[in-house]
């Protein structure tokens, strides 16, 4: 049985105020959203055993999500090529982009969490945000959904035109700097591993330098967490002085 959205209003505010508010359209399937907003550390056990979070949402939302950004870029770049369609998406969907536009929109304060906790949990809010794009697309289609997510969340909340212009491919540039140094770079997958019963497979990544361990970030592809790890490594040489802000200076190294 469908619970009526209007009850919202009155006992979860919160919730009802960012589907008027910022996303504009009235859901019917509620329990179906509410499930988008339980992250993994707060799965609720049902009588069967079965776990109820937003895992397999997320993963649908990953997808739809991934193919409407694309579509979005093919058509705001018409004479843009394929390398800075594929690195403007990447920018996009990355859980440090996912993060903030989850925070910007209010989506965070209704995301149900062990935030104490530490870990895998650094990405929730990004998570939450694919759930609730997989949730959208189940109840209401692909063109409503891309309308919503697309017209009414990124279009409004994200300067894409700046997002094209910011650095994101750290990996690259800490080679980059590690080749004109004459510095070793490497990155190493420290361990994999699950947060829970049937969560999805995390790695944990390290980047060395020299063979010396720099800094380390989890992720749920082994790509996404060597750019993390990357961009943290790259950030903390900037604030110790061994890489000069926007210039190609290499002062010498001590880790």
């Amino acid at each position: 049985m469908l619970f009526p959205f209007h009850r919202y209003k009155r006992e979860h505010p919160e919730f009802y105020l960012f589907f008027k508010n910022v996303l504009g359209f009235t859901p019917r399937n509620i329990r179906l959203y509410e499930m988008a907003f339980i992250h993994k550390s707060k799965s609720v056990q049902t009588g069967k055993g079965a776990r109820i979070n937003n895992e397999r949402l997320e993963y649908l939302g990953d997808a739809v999500l991934g193919a409407m950004v694309a579509e979005y870029l093919y058509k705001k770049y018409p004479y843009q090529g394929e390398g800075f369609l594929t690195e403007m998406r990447s920018k996009l969907v990355s859980r440090a982009n996912l993060n903030k536009l989850a925070h910007k929109i209010g989506l965070s304060e209704l995301v149900q969490s062990a935030r104490s906790n530490q870990g895998g949990f650094k990405s929730v809010d990004g998570d939450a945000f694919e759930a609730l794009v997989g949730a959208i697309y189940l109840e209401k289609g692909y063109r409503f959904t891309r309308h919503i997510i697309i017209d009414k969340v990124i279009a409004a909340h994200v300067d894409v035109d700046a997002v094209a212009h910011t650095d994101w491919n750290f990996k690259s540039k800490l080679i980059d700097w590690g080749q004109k140094g004459h510095h070793k770079i490497s990155f190493d997958v420290e361990r994999v591993f699950y947060q829970g019963k049937e969560s999805r497979r995390e790695y944990d990544v390290r980047v060395k330098i020299d063979d010396t361990p720099a800094e380390h970030a989890v992720d749920y592809s082994i790509k996404a967490a060597e750019q993390l790890a990357a961009e943290k490594t790259y950030k903390s040489l900037q604030e110790k002085g061994l890489i000069a802000p926007h210039t190609e200076e290499q002062p010498p190294i001590t880790i």
